[in-house]
């Protein structure tokens, strides 16, 4: 191999070491009750994973190595990440402030509720090994991709952090709707629901009908929502699938 072959084997691998080094700031920063700095830095996390495959291509630097290296920083930054951010989520909402796990004082229903957050990783992880080990993934996703889970999660912290309507925190930090979001997103990770990728061939009309109406509501939904927007974006892309799928629509 030539040393500028090595270089540009590297490239990527070094963007996919930044995705986890995010994430695992991400985990340092939720666990410690800087929900806005952790949903930060998984934001981060997802232009890194999305770079490091965009470079990947580029260069055409494909390795067996930065395939597992890729997965194991999106099992931190996209499954460990979020669960953190959902675990002091719920240590807000049972106990009204965040604290050591040594010195939470909480009855069995309540840890079993606390670690429920675990499904989040868990549920991640199953979903990466079934998009490594599946062909039928190379023009769709079968299962909500990891980002999303990730970024909802994300955008749900930042908008307790950063949401000037604190009408909205109540909805938010309240058990029933994080448990609902726990297991819908887990769900839907490790299902069968065919979903639609962002990756344009060509900008045809007929073939992108799909990417051009996602990316025209999520648009219209950033203008009128602005940070509110962002988990409904993810519901959305997940519906427009969802409706694509039932109606056959390509």
């Amino acid at each position: 191999m030539s040393r500028t072959s090595q270089i540009f084997f590297w490239v990527p691998n070094t963007i996919t070491a930044l995705n986890l080094v995010c994430g695992s700031l991400a985990v340092f920063f939720a666990v410690d009750g800087q929900l806005g700095w952790a949903a930060i830095f998984i934001f981060a996390a997802a232009v890194f994973d999305f770079l490091d495959g965009f470079s990947a291509r580029l260069l055409k630097a494909y390795s067996s190595i930065g395939k597992e290296l890729d997965s194991l920083a999106d099992t931190v930054s996209f499954g460990l990440a979020p669960a953190a951010i959902v675990f002091t989520m719920l240590e807000i909402t049972l106990f009204g402030k965040n604290q050591p796990i040594q010195e939470i004082e909480a009855n069995w229903s309540q840890w079993i509720l606390l670690f429920t957050s675990l499904i989040i990783p868990v549920a991640g992880a199953f979903r990466l090994a079934k998009f490594n080990t599946d062909t039928r993934q190379t023009e769709q996703f079968l299962g909500m991709p990891i980002p999303a889970n990730a970024i909802f999660f994300a955008s749900l912290a930042l908008i307790l952090e950063l949401g000037i309507r604190q009408n909205v925190v109540p909805l938010i930090l309240n058990k029933y709707t994080i448990l609902a979001a726990i297991f819908c997103c887990s769900f839907l990770m490790v299902s069968e629901l065919p979903m639609f990728n962002l990756k344009f061939k060509n900008l045809k009309l007929k073939e992108n009908a799909l990417r051009f109406l996602f990316l025209g509501v999520t648009l219209l939904m950033l203008l009128f929502l602005q940070i509110y927007a962002l988990p409904l974006i993810i519901i959305w892309y997940v519906l427009l699938s969802a409706i694509s799928y039932l109606t056959g629509m390509n």
